[in-house]
């Protein structure tokens, strides 16, 4: 296991995130604190930092270093972006910060930091293709990546703290002739990236501003399950937060659900360079990453020590991987009701009885490495804690409604409770529902012939006859468990083939 902690000196906030990674389940989060500590704004004219905000970086670096040792961490990081980057006398605020608080701070260029931010996406998220957008307080992170490569990358200067004190300094929120002057200056800095037109790909945004808009849209269509990561929006989505947003008085800012208190004044202008980007672009989709600069910056740390630590080429198995081990899941079980599984699918669609789309096939296969892994909580009720484990937890490289596809596979335990988990959403129509019954009654089947966790199937293959069918199962072992839990499970086969299934034992 590693420890390690970083502190990102943004010109925003200032947020010390700790992280632990072992190879089982990779990279946690385990404490996040934030400072709006606006330090963007004690740039003067000349672009020098004043003692004002050097005092107010030093308090909260002390603060945070000391949290930093009561968790153990054995490698602290603090890194700094545009305000410390933009001032003059960064050199005086690096040496002040080490003889007083003996840190080393790390000032990172534009470029560095858009890395990052890119960096983290293709570990995280399962597009291939994709512009990213992180928008900080002073200044904004642009990349195009394409088949999980880098192709270009920008650092523009300015960000939602410059916007706001470049156009709406004691103005509204929503004074029309700010509004009009920020879109034109936004306008004219995303043309000036010659790489950035008519690409068609995903726009993929980073931040705080980013996830504040992910939470509003999403209390704002009562949105049912838990996570911004890889939350998606359109262009009339991205319309209607804005319409929200410029329609509500400055204290009516506050009860905007979603929306942090300390975002109220700077939000507006971030949804504006959104907007503008999206339209530049000719974006396919608008989605979020909850993953950004900090993340990447820890992945690249640890693969230092651990090369092998993450692919962007496994994210979603990797993720599946760790969610098993977090809960115990036997890997040699998982394994094997993952094999018993596809072997009963691919001998059913051998036989013509089943149709079902090579995706649904893959979805219910990753579903067998996690089924009932609401088992750890409780086995009284095993089948609702992986449902809403499942379906609320942050599984990397999949899209928020196969997440939910995945959770209502691996809790399968009958129809009544398939249709009561699926309700809460509402995403999936009859035909949905037939399928996931089929795939999670395989599961839910699969998982008897393995239910002593001995692995005792070697081999099975279906026969069919003018009586119905015939399971042969091969076994080495002892398999008095798995016979009684087998027959007691077969029905949710006969349901999916409409005929008696019959299973005999053979010992290999």
């Amino acid at each position: 296991m590693k420890r390690i902690g970083l502190i990102d000196i943004g010109s925003n906030t200032v947020r010390l995130v700790l992280f632990k990674y072992d190879n089982d389940t990779g990279l946690k989060e385990i404490q996040n604190i934030k400072t709006p500590a606006r330090l963007a704004r004690f740039l003067d004219d000349d672009n020098v930092m004043s003692e004002e905000g050097i005092h107010s970086l030093l308090v909260t670096l002390k603060s945070y270093k000391d949290v930093a040792e009561k968790y153990k961490i054995e490698e602290l990081y603090p890194v700094a972006t545009a305000a410390i980057r933009q001032s003059v006398n960064v050199d005086e605020i690096i040496k002040r910060i080490k003889d007083e608080i003996d840190l080393d701070v790390r000032v990172i260029s534009g470029k560095e930091e858009a890395y990052f931010g890119y960096h983290a996406v293709v570990h995280t998220l399962s597009n291939r293709d994709g512009v990213t957008i992180d928008i900080g307080g002073g200044s904004t992170e642009l990349t195009f990546f394409e088949e999980n490569e880098l192709v270009y990358s920008v650092s523009l200067p300015f960000g939602v703290v410059t916007l706001k004190e470049l156009f709406f300094h004691d103005k509204k929120h929503s004074d029309k002739e700010a509004i009009e002057q920020t879109k034109a200056f936004i306008k004219e800095q995303l043309d000036s990236v010659r790489w950035l037109s008519k690409r068609r790909v995903p726009v993929i945004a980073i931040g705080g501003s980013a996830r504040n808009i992910a939470r509003i849209h999403q209390s704002m269509t009562e949105y049912p399950i838990a996570g911004v990561h890889g939350y998606s929006m359109d262009r009339d989505a991205l319309s209607d937060v804005y319409k929200l947003l410029t329609g509500a008085d400055e204290d009516e800012l506050d009860d905007i659900d979603g929306l942090s208190k300390d975002r109220g004044d700077i939000i507006l202008p971030s949804v504006m360079v959104f907007q503008a980007l999206y339209d530049v672009v000719e974006a396919e989709e608008f989605k979020f990453s909850r993953k950004g600069l900090r993340e990447g910056m820890a992945m690249s740390i640890i693969s230092e020590d651990y090369p092998e630590a993450f692919s962007k080429y496994r994210v979603y198995e990797n993720s599946l991987k760790e969610l098993s081990n977090d809960f115990q899941i036997n890997p040699l079980s998982s394994k094997k009701r993952s094999e018993i599984a596809e072997r009963i699918y691919y001998e059913l669609e051998r036989l013509g009885l089943i149709d079902i789309s090579k995706h649904d096939k893959y979805l219910m296969k990753n579903a067998a490495k996690v089924f009932y892994l609401g088992e750890f909580i409780d086995r009284d009720a095993t089948s609702q804690h992986t449902y809403y484990l499942i379906a609320n937890s942050n599984i990397n490289g999949i899209v928020h409604r196969d997440r939910v596809r995945l959770a209502l596979m691996s809790s399968y335990k009958n129809k009544t409770l398939l249709k009561f988990y699926a309700r809460e959403t509402g995403w999936f129509n009859q035909d949905d529902l037939d399928v996931l019954q089929i795939l999670g009654g395989i599961l839910k089947f699969s998982d008897a012939l393995n239910i002593s966790n001995t692995g005792i199937v070697q081999d099975l293959y279906i026969e069919d006859g003018d009586g119905g069918l015939t399971l042969n199962v091969i076994y080495q072992g002892d398999p008095i468990a798995e016979k009684y839990q087998a027959n007691r499970q077969k029905k949710h086969i006969e349901k999916t083939i409409n005929k008696k299934l019959t299973i005999t034992f053979t010992e290999s």
